[in-house]
């Protein structure tokens, strides 16, 4: 049976500029012939892993990191030994397993490895560490090839072994790709949207100046001038995970699955982009967070927004989107939607039908009731 649990939320930011193109101004996008505010999925899902770190949401043990300072991190696990050793020590044990370190000490891209998986090589590196090859003589550089060729075979079939996701929550979540070690890759058990606004918006400028503390009479003047794009938005934002994915990925361990999707469902909540803060400080949570049990498939409602909405003196953006989320939820569920779909919410608004699922008072209500709900359908 297929089981997807969708997150709808309706989020209104003041003014702000979360989330930068190129040229610095906020990401957009075209949807339905009116340019809306868009944050990409890259933006919130890095912003979710963040929550969930900083409110202490998933065990560290169980958490992952996106790092190429890997043989940093291996030195500070193997502090107690001589660092000029261990260096060759950790390049062979890396090897082994088919990853390469640049001459600056780093991998060649990003890894995203789970805590567990570097434990592990720091656990085989002190188990082997009198076969392991330590520092090349100076003026000596190993190639991969060389490095993986050194390293005794049970070193090798144990340091592939270790490439195995580690029940890091968040790997499972977003998956992870290895250029050079296809067979370790993980498909992610969740997708996000990138997020984009119910309504129209245009590019706003903040020019700005700062005086130089320090100036003289004789100086007038600002000491820089210059500006900065922003806009404000009430966005639409939309995730889903496949239970029985993360379940998988999470190497059938039901318990940490049910704790992920209750990680999850506190960390899409609480989830807020690190960008521009210091100049806008928009710190604002969403007015309307609704989950769905979904069985025949997973549903985005985006679509409720293709006519942007527009401001009311009477009534505000966010009252308008809940409202047309529920208009279109309740269409297309007649027409596509299993018997068997539940849904629970949070809404600031009074705006979603009361009939329409249960109501949920507090976040930490509604991550308790997807874990319940997710527990009892994992069970058939």
């Amino acid at each position: 049976m297929s089981l997807f649990v969708e997150f709808h939320l309706i989020q209104n930011f003041a003014p702000s500029n979360l989330n930068r193109d190129d040229t610095g101004a906020p990401k957009d996008a075209m949807f339905g012939g009116y340019r809306r505010a868009r944050v990409s999925s890259q933006c919130f899902k890095r912003a979710i892993r963040l929550a969930a770190r900083d409110h202490d949401l998933v065990a560290e043990a169980f958490r992952g990191v996106r790092t190429k300072k890997l043989k940093s991190l291996l030195l500070e696990r193997l502090a107690g030994r001589d660092a000029q050793q261990a260096e060759g020590k950790i390049e062979t044990a890396l090897a082994a397993a088919g990853l390469k370190l640049k001459d600056d000490g780093k991998t060649e891209y990003l890894l995203f490895l789970g805590n567990a998986e570097i434990d592990g090589f720091a656990a085989l590196i002190e188990q082997h560490w009198d076969v392991l090859a330590g520092a090349p003589v100076e003026g000596e550089k190993k190639g991969k090839k060389e490095a993986k060729a050194s390293a005794p075979p049970e070193v090798v079939k144990q340091a592939k072994a270790l490439l195995d996701g580690g029940k890091a929550v968040d790997v499972a979540l977003f998956g992870r790709m290895l250029a050079d070690l296809p067979e370790v890759n993980q498909e992610a058990a969740c997708q996000v949207a990138h997020a984009i606004s119910t309504h129209r918006v245009e590019r706003e400028f903040d020019y700005f100046t700062a005086v130089d503390d320090q100036g003289g009479p004789e100086e007038t003047g600002a000491g820089m001038i210059g500006q900065i794009e922003f806009n404000s938005a009430t966005l639409y934002r939309y995730a889903v995970v496949d239970a029985h994915k993360l379940l998988g990925n999470l190497q059938q361990d039901k318990d940490l699955a049910l704790a992920a999707l209750e990680a999850f469902t506190q960390g899409m909540v609480r989830a807020i982009p690190s960008g521009k803060q210091n100049t806008f400080a928009a710190h604002n949570l969403p007015s309307f967070v609704g989950v769905c049990l979904r069985h025949a498939g997973p549903l985005n409602l985006a679509n409720a927004f293709e006519k942007p909405l527009h401001a009311k003196a009477d009534q505000s953006l966010t009252e308008q989107s809940v409202q047309a989320l529920a208009r279109h939820e309740c269409a297309y569920a007649t027409v596509y939607a299993d018997s068997r779909d539940q849904w629970s919410y949070l809404d600031l608004t009074g705006a979603w039908p009361a009939d329409r699922g249960s109501r949920a008072a507090r976040l930490e209500d509604l991550a308790a009731w997807v874990r319940q709900q997710v527990a009892a359908r994992l069970e058939h």
